[in-house]
């Protein structure tokens, strides 16, 4: 680690010092662990109990050694002393970078404990239910041996089984799922009703996929209201349009937009003056352009899939089934609409947090991840957060052999089946990441004209692909995978059983084939820390095209020369600094969106905090009540009628009603404005400052507002016994609610996007 010194000293982490420090705890607690070893398990529960009696660790040598001993009795699993030293890092709140198949589970569940007995109750975060549930019951007797609860909660549970499974001292759930309990739980007008209140502290398994990747996309809750789908006829007219003559598309693939031939052959069928006239500017051309996009930027079987008489959205970066996602802003009534379909109901959001914001909801936030010296600036920028890297248990082994170039797409396809097919006949089992759906189902079939047999991961049943992930290592095996991040199962060699392992060492290991660098090296690193596991050989190669895609933005159009051999491989130094320059401008403008993403969110966050505190107020106080009562003079009347928690639980559901309402409502507006901040911006005044001005002054007006109009409805309602009838009123609250993840994540990328109609690139 000595190597690493300087990286520290310059980013301020917690490498240095303190890392020596912990490596000191860590031989303590191996020379303590034959003592320890003779004590009962309840000498050591006690002595665990009364060393974090203060709510925090008194003596951390002997704690990591109870806890080492512990898992050796419950799991049969005894930590190595890197493991051991993980889990201090974790107690001291750091995001630890683990290599893969170095331990991370237990380590998690170890520092899951150790927080459990100071008192503080955790939210184990995780990537998917099938993780969630495994950790859960795998490392279950664990926790339990210090008499500690634990549960899981996953998508399918009711909200009884979840309200109970939040009770638990640790708790691991999928991060999707947490966000998605806090958005119900601000609907609640009773604080019975809350399902979760919130954890001390949380431990992010693959913490820069939760806290960098996925971190501004946004979880929403929206309420049934009718959906406004392109009519049939406007579908009907769109897709006949023809592309580069009625419409264009940008070059990013993100945006079509009608030419004036267009938009003219559109209004003569439409039988209007002007799409752009203001009685069509709002409604038809809106519809018009929802209708464009489905049409010309959506493919079925690429971007979606239509199972079950429904539209299922494609994760491209993860390559699954998004189950929980669909499209904002009326996009995927308008794929229903082109797949003739019925319309799914359309909704009203009534609230949305990104997954950056419900983290900052922790008090401490800490994790483990392959990946995260990469990841470190955004950590420490929008997190605070430091990083402590541990060594492996055994040296490194795995061969990284240096990148494969070639000229153009096509060249490079044909080289990646040559290698497969080569390797593949030593026996050696072999791995493919690839960067999107469509290319590794393209290159499955190419692979499959040689009577290769693959193993294609894009499923959506976590479980079957846990299965094929462990079997990936064994003798022969062909596995094609698009993001192996979260995927959360280790490749050992051999198969699950690791019955061949000595074999398939004999063979060279695992070897790991990346067929274009992503755009960031910390993805290239998750996909090679699948081979070379535990000390195990490996071989790591990346195949690369002038034409990819992190190549054609890092390069930012200017040209390149190089003599490619007759095969359209390029041997040159010069090529190989470009492609890396390359790679590191995308990661700068990867880390650009996000600052700019995280300005506009960090209002809102801010914002949001303000609205729980009041919401909180009202249900758990009478204050509600009291801001009625000062300003209604029926609130006198009725006081002197009908029992006071009648009315104050009354006053309750109203002042809610209109805050809950107000907030949805500045939510729509704030939407609307930065949709169209780059208009409304004035001279002098950056779209970011015009945004925090509109922000702020609607701001202020919510909370008075939402108070007016409560007295009003409270002055107009029936109330009685049973309480206030906003129903009579037109009031009710939504009578379904739903879930789901905008999917127009701008961290996100295919990494290939040249690659449409990618049928035929391994032709």
């Amino acid at each position: 680690m000595a190597g690493f010194d300087w990286f520290w000293k310059a980013m301020g982490g917690k490498q240095g010092r303190n890392q020596k420090r912990s490596l000191a705890i860590v031989d303590q607690a191996a020379a303590r662990v034959a003592k320890l070893n003779a004590r009962s398990d309840e000498d050591l529960v006690a002595r665990a109990r009364e060393i974090t009696a203060s709510g925090e660790v008194a003596d951390a040598a002997e704690f990591l050694a109870i806890l080492s001993i512990a898992a050796t009795r419950t799991l049969g699993m005894t930590p190595f002393p890197v493991q051991l030293q993980a889990v201090l890092r974790l107690l001291e709140g750091d995001v630890i970078q683990m290599a893969t198949g170095e331990g991370k589970t237990l380590v998690g569940a170890m520092a899951n404990t150790g927080f459990g007995l100071m008192g503080k109750r955790v939210h184990s975060v995780t990537v998917n239910d099938y993780l969630a549930a495994r950790d859960a019951e795998w490392m279950g007797p664990l926790v339990k041996f210090f008499g500690l609860t634990v549960a899981a909660v996953t998508e399918s549970m009711t909200t009884d089984e979840r309200r109970k499974a939040y009770k638990a001292n640790i708790v691991y759930a999928p991060v999707n799922e947490i966000g998605f309990d806090v958005l119900r739980d601000q609907l609640i007008t009773d604080r019975a009703d809350a399902v979760q209140h919130g954890a001390d502290v949380a431990l992010i398994d693959e913490a820069d996929s939760v806290l960098v990747d996925e971190a501004l996309v946004p979880l929403v809750l929206a309420g049934n209201e009718p959906g406004t789908a392109p009519g049939g006829r406007i579908t009907d007219l769109v897709r006949r349009l023809k592309k580069n003559q009625h419409y264009v598309v940008d070059e990013d693939g993100r945006n079509a937009s009608l030419t004036d031939v267009g938009a003219r052959l559109l209004e003569r069928q439409l039988g209007i003056a002007s799409l752009y006239d203001d009685e069509h500017v709002g409604s038809t051309l809106v519809q018009v352009n929802l209708a464009l996009h489905a049409h010309a930027l959506l493919t079925r079987d690429v971007h979606y899939i239509v199972r079950d008489g429904k539209v299922a959205l494609i994760d491209a970066s993860k390559g699954r089934v998004a189950d929980l996602q669909r499209w904002p802003d009326g996009v995927q009534a308008a794929v229903e609409a082109k797949e003739g379909l019925a319309v799914t109901e359309g909704g009203r959001i009534l609230d949305t947090i990104t997954l950056q914001a419900l983290m900052h909801r922790y008090p401490m936030v800490c994790g483990m991840t392959g990946t995260a010296v990469e990841a470190t600036d955004q950590l420490r920028s929008f997190y605070d957060l430091r990083v402590s890297v541990i060594d492996r248990n055994e040296p490194l082994q795995r061969f990284d052999e240096a990148d494969r170039v070639y000229a153009t797409i096509r060249d490079k396809n044909r080289a990646i089946i040559d290698e497969i097919k080569a390797i593949h006949d030593t026996g050696q089992p072999v791995l493919v990441g690839t960067q999107d759906v469509a290319e590794s189902e393209a290159l499955a079939e190419a692979l499959r004209e040689y009577d290769i047999d693959v193993n294609v991961l894009n499923a959506k049943n976590d479980a079957e692909e846990a299965r094929i992930i462990a079997e990936a290592g064994d003798i022969g095996r062909v596995t094609v995978s698009t993001q192996m991040a979260g995927r959360g199962t280790d490749i050992k060699l051999g198969g699950a059983d690791e019955n061949d392992h000595d074999a398939v060492v004999k063979l060279g290991g695992l070897a790991v084939i990346g067929t274009s660098r992503h755009r960031t090296a910390r993805l290239d690193n998750q996909l090679r820390g699948r081979a070379g596991r535990q000390g195990d050989p490996g071989l790591a190669l990346f195949f690369v095209s002038l034409e990819d895609d992190v190549v054609v933005v890092g390069g930012a159009g200017e040209e390149v020369t190089a003599r490619p051999a007759a095969d359209g491989s390029i041997e040159s130094k010069r090529i190989r600094d470009w492609i890396e320059h390359c790679q590191r401008v995308t990661e700068g403008q990867l880390l650009e969106i996000h600052s700019q993403t995280w300005k506009y969110n960090k209002l809102l966050a801010d914002q949001r905090d303000i609205i729980d505190k009041r919401r909180a107020e009202l249900l758990d106080t009478d204050r509600a009540w009291q801001e009625i009562f000062e300003r209604s003079a029926r609130a006198t009347l009725l006081d002197k009628e009908l029992p006071r928690d009648t009315l104050v639980r009354a006053a309750r559901e109203i002042m809610l009603y209109h805050l809950d309402l107000g907030w949805s409502d500045h939510l729509a507006l704030m939407d609307d404005v930065r949709e169209s901040i780059h208009l409304r911006a004035i001279a002098r005044e950056t779209p970011i400052d015009e945004f925090h001005r509109i922000a702020v002054r609607e701001f202020k007006e919510l909370a008075q507002r939402a108070v007016d109009n409560a007295v009003d409805t409270f002055n107009e309602v029936p109330i009685d016994a049973d309480g206030a009838h906003l129903e009579e009123q037109g009031l009710a609250r939504p009578s379904a609610t739903w879930t789901y993840m905008v999917s127009d994540n701008p961290l996100a990328g295919s990494g290939n996007s040249l690659l449409r109609g990618i049928g035929n690139i391994f032709r």
